[in-house]
């Protein structure tokens, strides 16, 4: 697999310089090596059963319940996305912060366009402020009959020049900060997958030199359609827009794209490695394997949290809260005995600390897993964590920090990188999890900052399964031990583990205002 582009989850931290880079440098057109070997060709095309064959069996089950599967390894949570590409009959809704053009993104891209080809109904909804493909190449998937993209919220990127962008960054800097962090993937409105994970190299343990410690839930049946009926609401809402609006087409041609390039370097076994594809092939035995060992839970409850487009009716400049931080907060106070969290962004306000410090005083165990300044990639939102991280010490809050060269990382790491690389990735943590008194388990989008809390649109998964609740937190605190995290005390913190020049750049960001972190 390729390097990929090494900006992981970049947020708006400093909107005027993020405009000033956009407008410096618009994303380059996405050009493919020219091949003189077919390789698709190389490839056996079979037929094979679609997904309601495969649904078939749990039909019943899915009109009261909802089938749910944690998906904690990169590897599997790519395969399960491909896998539920290729089989689809009917439509594939996809909606990403964050959709690269890096090795991951462009076969993903592929296995859509090629789903596009069979007749699939393909919808993908991306958010602005992220987006790294070319305008006109954006504009050519989406002349695919078959094939509909919106972009989130564009105000400082699609089909933007510099003037547009500084408008909307000095009249309108609140909406421009509302992006759309919401990440599901479903099919044929009877299988999703949602969590943390964007789509790029790094959030599926293919990057060379850095990636992410993630987690995600494919759910069957009951939930999906909430998800569903979610997607549409951001479909319609007038926040998405038709990238065939932004981009302005001078051919106006009605010929039908060609995507043989694109083909080919999916096809290549350079890009794409061969046991991978043989893994998805062999998804169908992996599903029985995990139906055989009731990995694959089946739950009454299950409910889907979303914020609406928009998150909430802007009155509050850079607040207001939204439905995904009220349910959070309704969840948390729920809380009896124990609560464990793990989020790679850590910024308290003293109305968060109060809610930590009710909760410890009533007697409830707090842990909370983040990253450390050697395993994190945002070095705002470390600022904005390390000003008030004595503060949250003294609420009684147990805090872990992320080793990058944490142990797990080798449990984790995709086995095709293993055997390429001569040395491990660092890892940092991405996962947005949250585990209460055994009997509920939490996995979504929201990090626990105020970016989360007031501007971003969320989403997760509340899950009441005991079993489950069991499993994940068995997980999250494996990844809490010695080997993958130190402790740290209102005496003792790891920062002195990177080099002087990272702990100045980390105190030069604390002019950063919290609010936007």
């Amino acid at each position: 697999m390729s390097n990929s582009i090494y900006y992981s989850y970049k947020r708006i931290i400093n909107p005027v310089l993020f405009s000033l880079l956009l407008s410096a440098c618009s994303a380059k057109p996405i050009l493919f090596p020219e091949s003189k070997h077919d390789y698709c060709a190389d490839i056996e095309k079979k037929s094979s059963p679609m997904l309601s064959t495969y649904l078939t069996p749990v039909t019943d089950k899915m009109a009261n319940q909802t089938g749910v599967y944690v998906l904690e390894q990169g590897i599997e949570a790519m395969l399960s996305r491909a896998w539920l590409t290729k089989h689809a009959e009917e439509t594939i809704d996809v909606q990403y912060f964050i959709f690269s053009t890096d090795n991951i993104g462009l076969i993903a891209t592929d296995y859509l366009v090629k789903a596009a080809d069979r007749g699939i109904k393909v919808r993908v909804l991306v958010d602005d402020i992220m987006v790294e493909a070319n305008g006109e190449d954006l504009l050519t998937l989406s002349k695919h009959k078959n094939l509909s993209i919106k972009i989130y919220n564009p105000m400082v990127n699609i089909g933007k020049n510099v003037f547009d962008k500084v408008i909307n960054l000095t009249t309108n800097f609140h909406q421009l900060n509302q992006r759309m962090h919401n990440k599901t993937f479903t099919v044929d409105g009877q299988v999703s997958i949602t969590g943390g994970r964007n789509v790029a190299d790094e959030y599926f343990g293919y990057d060379h030199e850095y990636n992410f410690r993630d987690r995600d839930v494919l759910l069957v049946g009951g939930a999906a359609n909430d998800i569903q009926t979610s997607f549409d609401q951001f479909w319609e809402s007038d926040l998405s827009v038709d990238v065939k609006e932004l981009i302005k087409d001078h051919e106006q041609s009605t010929a039908v794209p060609n995507f043989t390039a694109l083909h080919e370097y999916a096809c290549n076994p350079e890009n794409f490695v061969p046991s991978v594809r043989k893994k998805i092939k062999n998804i169908p035995f992996a599903i029985d394997e995990i139906q055989k060992n009731q990995e694959l839970q089946w739950v009454t409850g299950v409910e889907y949290v979303s914020d609406i487009p928009g998150k909430n009716d802007q009155t509050d400049f850079l607040a207001g809260s939204g439905i995904s931080t009220e349910r959070l907060v309704e969840l948390l106070r729920s809380a009896k005995t124990s609560v464990v969290i793990q989020t790679p962004y850590l910024i308290t306000t003293k109305y968060t600390r109060s809610h930590f410090k009710a909760l410890v005083d009533k007697g409830v165990e707090v842990k909370i897993l983040t990253n450390s300044l050697a395993s994190n990639d945002n070095l705002e939102a470390f600022s904005g964590y390390q000003r008030n991280r004595k503060d949250l010490l003294k609420t009684g809050v147990q805090i872990y920090e992320f080793k990058p060269d944490a142990q797990i990382r080798r449990k984790i790491m995709s086995e095709v990188m293993q055997k390429q690389l001569e040395h491990a990735p660092i890892f940092g943590l991405h996962a947005k999890t949250m585990v209460i008194d055994d009997n509920i388990a939490v996995i979504g989008t929201f990090n626990l900052d105020p970016r989360s809390t007031h501007l971003n649109t969320e989403n997760f998964v509340v899950i009441p399964s005991k079993k489950m609740a069991e499993e994940v937190k068995f997980g999250m605190l494996e990844e809490m031990q010695p080997e993958n995290a130190w402790r740290v005390t209102l005496d003792w913190n790891p920062d002195g583990e990177v080099s002087k020049l990272k702990q100045l750049g980390v105190k030069l960001r604390r002019v950063v205002p919290k609010n936007i972190l």
